[in-house]
């Protein structure tokens, strides 16, 4: 149950696909509505019983951190835990979670400097504080809720929120038939030649939210992974044995292509608009499309439920598609620390069981527009939008991968060189700058950071 191989994953995310999709009609949002599944564990279950013992429990809190980056996400994790919370009195749960300029790492790195890392947090950058000694593994009652847990190290360290999901073109319906657009594109010259028409219909093609690091992302690893990955998911691991340069011909293309994209198509004031700003430019037709994962579609449809919209992934030059959607280390974890406490643990546990039953799971999942993780069946209404992403993850033609700092084992990278990179990648846009020199910098950084990671 512990270990399975991305065969047994994918045959997996393809059963939650038909469960979701019979749940969905064609509408362009979705709702947040719990259909039930077929599990056995609503959460009242839990509750009661825990009512009839909960005066013998001491008091207990727990803190807790995630990514707030997504006010939908954010309000759907806070909804939990005041649950939670009513059904287990006895536990006091201490939201650290804060929203700032900093990236999630970044922030979690503070915490930890101060002596505030928190009992459990949702994790995102595993390998640097598993290896730092800040984690502890997922209890072993946790393990068989999970169709699929991630292995770092020969451990399990994650109980994963969600499934992996592609990110694709989030586009205005509106804005294409006004550019004369009548068909998605087929190859990335055909996209290319989708932005020219919007340009010349005087819409800014694309929003970026540069101002969120994390933002860079998207666009960066959509060339990464079409031109680098696609071909050798290995890359990593020998860009880190100095036998892969980021000089090579592949890195170069993928670059050239992103400086290309974001000199000509994006919205000029990426650099300082923010990812939750994104969806309003969207929807009040400043831009026509926003290329981002699915936790968008309900920000975009609260911000407009009129607004009409539509999601493809793009393609590469050769017509053929590959998108970010193998599982990741990624996940609510459990503090090292917190480990030593065994009703911090209990607690732990019972929360992270309440989180994924699905009375809880199921409107979450709809909120970010999620693939289960779980054994139990969980479903919700699934719009239009979200339909493509499962028939996406579905579909065996469609191949799968991963983020430049999503890699994990031999393929892992320097955890400190995302960002660096990512704000590289910007300057070399701002700049005007040569992507084969800034390449050469790329390879110095790389080697500097695993130099001194060996230290």
């Amino acid at each position: 149950m512990k270990k399975k191989s991305y065969a047994k994953v994918f045959c997996g995310l393809l059963a939650a696909s038909l469960v979701l999709t019979a749940c969905g009609g064609n509408s362009g949002s979705n709702t947040n509505t719990n259909n039930g599944g077929s599990t056995n564990t609503p959460a009242t279950t839990n509750a009661q019983t825990e009512g009839t013992t909960e005066d013998k429990k001491d008091p207990v809190t727990i803190s807790i951190a995630y990514a707030t980056g997504d006010p939908a996400t954010k309000q759907a994790i806070e909804t939990t835990i005041d649950a939670f919370t009513d059904a287990y009195p006895h536990v006091t749960i201490k939201n650290i979670s804060e929203t700032t300029s900093d990236s999630y790492l970044d922030w979690l790195k503070t915490k930890e400097a101060v002596g505030e890392f928190p009992d459990l947090v949702e994790m995102r950058d595993t390998k640097v504080f598993a290896d730092a000694g800040k984690l502890a593994e997922l209890p072993e009652e946790l393990h068989s809720l999970f169709t699929f847990l991630p292995e770092y190290g020969g451990k399990f360290y994650n109980a994963p929120l969600t499934g992996n999901t592609p990110n694709g073109i989030i586009y205005s319906k509106k804005a294409y038939a006004d550019a004369g657009v009548t068909e998605l594109p087929k190859t990335y010259d055909e996209f290319i030649a989708v932005q020219e028409k919007l340009a010349a219909s005087g819409i800014s093609p694309i929003v970026v939210g540069g101002k969120d690091l994390f933002h860079m992302g998207f666009w960066v690893n959509y060339f990464l992974i079409n031109n680098v990955y696609n071909t050798d998911p290995d890359w990593n691991s020998k860009r880190t044995a100095q036998t892969a340069s980021f000089t090579d011909a592949a890195p170069v293309q993928a670059i050239t292509d992103y400086k290309e994209l974001f000199s000509k198509y994006v919205d000029k004031g990426w650099l300082s608009t923010a990812d939750n700003q994104t969806a309003s430019m969207l929807v009040t037709g400043k831009a026509a499309q926003l290329y981002s994962g699915p936790w968008m579609f309900g920000q975009i449809a609260e911000a407009d439920p009129s607004f009409e919209f539509g999601f493809y992934a793009i393609p590469n030059r050769d017509g053929s598609i590959i998108v970010n959607g193998l599982p990741t280390l990624a996940g609510w974890s459990l503090s090292a620390e917190a480990s030593k406490d065994p009703a911090k643990v209990e607690a732990i546990t019972e929360f992270i069981k309440f989180f994924f039953e699905a009375e809880q799971y199921s409107p979450y999942l709809a909120t970010v527009n999620g693939i289960p993780t779980t054994v139990a069946e969980v479903s919700y209404e699934a719009g239009e939008q979200m339909q493509e992403v499962l028939r996406l993850m579905a579909d065996s033609s469609v191949k799968k991968s991963m983020m430049i700092n999503q890699w994990y084992g031999d393929n892992a990278i320097p955890p400190q060189f995302r960002n660096w990179f990512y704000k590289l990648l910007q300057e070399l846009v701002v700049s005007d700058g040569d992507v084969a020199e800034y390449m050469k910098q790329a390879d110095a950084e790389y080697d500097s950071n695993v130099k001194a990671n060996q230290q």
